[in-house]
């Protein structure tokens, strides 16, 4: 197994650990504000209100843990029988919080559900799948529920038991900062969240209901190390990064966005040696003066950490000097480095590419802090959507920016293309993001905006809050000659009824991968008659080159551009999955197969684009129980 193999997997796991506990947040901050404000060291001490606080951490938080674990597994039905499974392991050891059985019995009563039903697949007969599916999942949960009373529940109290052991005899040696020579270079790299949320939090709840508070809480969450850094730049640093760097730290510090942090870190490799120390101090800090929290600081926000900070003894003194301390301490760092370093230039947006490529994602807040753009031009005549083909993505982005453009009263035109055509009059140009290298190799000198969801993208919102103020007249016929060029061929009245035919719309489809459904796509394709067999391939090859993924739970695959000469004609094939299918980390539940010839599908495109981009008609069309009704909700739009 390689490296990369290891760290993929890694990632996957430790992003699948924080995606249990993330969703449920504002949970576990109503819980510690309860806390805080009315047990009887609280605030405002109540004793009828501080009944509150048991339950919500024996039964609601493990609860919600265990049901978010199953549905990631396998939908509302593995929520269900995860949050049942669950219950046996709260039962069985009533004196843990069980947050870390939750995050075993979840996903595993998932699994098994998930495995029974596809074991069952088509066997049960019309009338009896309600009887079936109730049943099962009522029988299995009631087992595992049992299993997990008698030997998970007690396993993991001792486990959880013997962790936050290790921690008190941490403390007491004095080795705990140590553990920041693990947390902050983790966390840069690709395990923030599950470091925080899979793993120190649930340790940290169990020291709540021991002491009252956990420093836990603040290991992974200090503002103070990251904050050195991005002032260090404000004064030290050069170019891009010192002019973003004031920006950042707003946003890292009063957001509790840390992430944005990362790239600058990854600029100069010496500075992990800055927020470690800034980590080790802060930590030192924390276990000096007795700070801690009552619940998980998220984001890692000094608003959130002030939030949840028990009011009694010196724990406000503690935590405030604990994020100074190490403010202070990676600043000096961070300066020194940065004094003495040769680089003249601070290429920020190459530091943001390898923290993406390392974490396996993309970074919507670092990427947007320090993209460059180039320059908008005060007149904007013609914006270009342009995509490897020019037959999907880019035409469904075109449509919806050209509805708003409209909207807002601005005679601009808004084209679409394939990025070996981009035309050298473009002034501004959206690509996805993994294509926007390749628009600007082509016209480097134009204003590039890239996108990670073309359906629903708050950078359209924002082009046009910019262009409003360069509103210029005489434009029209500029934008009915470019409007023209989107749409090579004016689709055909008689042809359109044969772009989307019911026999080409599948109900209630399941896949194991991306590559499945794709295929499944390209085959109904030809089919249908739209494509040669050549076509799926291309589009197994279009998908390799950047994802398909819209937005809103909307896939479009579709062939290359040097696979244009396989379309026979022009169609759509619609393929409904209910319990989706992973399209490089999001969920597409509706997959529209594209195939396009001299632009005759662009007018049904443009009409799915509109209507997919309000997430409520994506809803109604993924809940509709036959072709006919899918295709109507399509047509009434």
């Amino acid at each position: 197994m390689t490296q990369s193999t290891v760290k993929v997997k890694i990632q996957k796991f430790g992003n699948f650990l924080s995606s249990m506990v993330l969703p449920n947040i504002g949970a576990f901050i109503a819980w510690g504000l309860i806390t805080a404000l009315f047990i009887p060291t609280g605030f405002f001490p109540n004793e009828s209100l501080a009944k509150l606080v048991g339950p919500m951490v024996t039964y609601l938080l493990p609860l919600l843990i265990g049901y978010t674990g199953g549905k990631l597994v396998h939908d509302q039905r593995g929520g269900v029988v995860g949050a049942i499974a669950t219950m046996g392991v709260i039962v069985g050891a009533p004196d843990t919080p069980m947050f870390l059985g939750a995050m075993v019995m979840g996903p595993l009563g998932a699994f098994v559900i998930k495995k029974f039903d596809g074991a069952i697949e088509g066997r049960v007969r019309a009338g009896f799948e309600m009887l079936v599916n109730n049943f099962s999942a009522g029988i299995l949960g009631g087992i595992l529920a049992i299993l997990a009373f008698l030997g998970v529940g007690p396993a993991v109290h001792g486990f959880t038991n013997l962790l936050v052991a290790g921690v008190d005899w941490l403390v007491g040696a004095g080795l705990l900062p140590l553990t920041s020579l693990l947390i902050e270079p983790a966390k840069i790299l690709f395990l923030n969240n599950a470091i925080n949320h899979g793993v120190l939090s649930p340790i940290g709840l169990e020291q709540v209901q021991q002491t009252g508070q956990s420093l836990l809480f603040l290991l992974e969450a200090n503002p103070g190390p990251g904050l050195g850094v991005l002032l260090a730049f404000m004064l030290f640093g050069k170019g891009t990064a010192k002019q973003s760097a004031p920006g950042a730290a707003i946003i890292h510090f009063l957001g509790g966005i840390h992430e944005i942090y990362f790239p600058y870190v990854l600029m100069k490799p010496m500075l992990f040696l800055s927020v470690i120390l800034g980590g080790m101090s802060g930590v030192f800090t924390l276990v000096l003066l007795g700070g801690g929290l009552v619940a998980p600081a998220s984001p890692g926000s000094i608003l959130a950490i002030t939030a949840v900070t028990p009011p009694e003894g010196m724990a406000y003194v503690a935590n405030f000097a604990a994020v100074i301390v190490a403010a202070v301490v990676s600043f000096i760092v961070s300066a020194i480095v940065l004094k003495s370093s040769k680089k003249q230039e601070d290429d920020i947006e190459e530091a943001t590419k390898r923290m993406e490529q390392m974490k396996g994602k993309k970074s919507s807040v670092a990427g947007q802090m320090n993209q460059n753009q180039g320059t908008l031009p005060d007149i904007v005549d013609k914006i270009v959507f342009a995509c490897d083909a020019g037959m999907g993505s880019s035409a469904m982005g075109a449509s919806l920016l050209r509805k708003k453009v409209k909207e807002a009263g601005l005679n601009i035109a808004v084209t679409n293309t394939a990025i070996s055509n981009l035309p050298s009059d473009a002034q501004v140009v959206i690509t996805q993001e993994e294509l926007t290298p390749r628009a600007k190799n082509k016209l480097p000198n134009v204003y590039h905006i890239s996108v990670d969801n073309f359906l629903s993208s708050p950078e359209y919102d924002k082009l046009i809050g910019s262009l409003q103020n360069d509103i210029t007249e005489g434009q029209d016929e500029l934008v009915e000659t470019a409007e023209k060029e989107a749409v090579d061929v004016e689709p055909q009245a008689d042809a359109e009824d044969d772009l989307l035919l019911e026999e080409n719309i599948f109900i209630g489809q399941e896949f194991g991968t991306k590559e499945e459904a794709i295929r499944f796509a390209g085959e109904a394709l030809v089919k249908a008659g739209y494509v040669k067999e050549s076509y799926v391939e291309a589009m197994i090859e279009r998908e390799g080159i950047t994802t398909t993924y819209m937005g809103n739970n909307v896939a479009i695959p579709h062939g290359t551009e040097d696979a244009k000469k396989a379309v026979i004609k022009s169609g759509f094939t619609v393929i409904q999955v209910p319990n989706g299918v992973e399209f490089n980390g999001e969920q597409a539940k509706l997959i529209f197969g594209i195939a396009g010839k001299d632009g005759t599908h662009l007018e049904i495109l443009s009409s799915i684009a509109v209507i997919c981009s309000e997430q409520e008609n994506v809803d109604k069309m993924v809940l509709a129980k036959t072709a006919k009704e899918l295709k109507e909700i399509i047509n009434s739009n």
